[in-house]
């Protein structure tokens, strides 16, 4: 079960990094897209983190797996934005809120590791004591990043529709 766990999350990764390096060079020049291009670095070592972990414990991932859901962050970019083409401030909102899911998830399961850790020192408690902080880090740089996205798209809407006048 532990071998399907982690195909799953390697799998994940591979869609992670796939939505972190397309949503970064979207928001290329951007403070956005300089946070997001340094977090998706990071997410692609995290992935190649796991899948040392997961080889050391006797495991590898699933190529068809990691096919499926590569597909499925493909398929995940032909959602209505609210634009005939192109990029929309919605695009960036729900680009930012998966990329906070899925280190939600990978947070998980580096936390699931830690209590499996035992006393071989595979994978060891300082490692992923370190991964764990990592990962809650980037879930708040990408939370605020998703905030502030939210903020863009949809605050002037809101208070124009609540009869007050739209924000500057």
């Amino acid at each position: 079960l532990l071998g399907i766990y982690l195909a799953d999350h390697l799998a994940a990764a591979a869609a992670g990094v796939a939505l972190a390096r397309r949503t970064a060079h979207r928001n290329l020049g951007t403070d956005t897209g300089d946070a997001l291009r340094r977090l998706s670095a990071e997410i692609e070592e995290d992935r190649q983190t796991l899948r040392r972990l997961a080889s050391d414990l006797g495991f590898s991932g699933s190529k068809a797996k990691e096919l499926m859901a590569l597909a499925a962050e493909r398929v995940g970019r032909l959602k209505p934005n609210g634009r005939l083409r192109g990029y929309s401030p919605l695009s960036r909102v729900l680009e930012l809120e998966a990329l906070s899911v899925g280190i939600a998830g990978k947070l998980a399961l580096w936390e699931a590791l830690q209590r499996l850790a035992g006393e071989d020192e595979r994978p060891s408690q300082d490692e992923l004591t370190l991964l764990v902080e990592r990962a809650r880090r980037q879930r708040a740089e990408v939370e605020e990043l998703r905030l502030g996205a939210v903020d863009r798209a949809f605050t002037p809407r809101i208070r124009g529709a609540a009869g007050s006048a739209p924000a500057p």
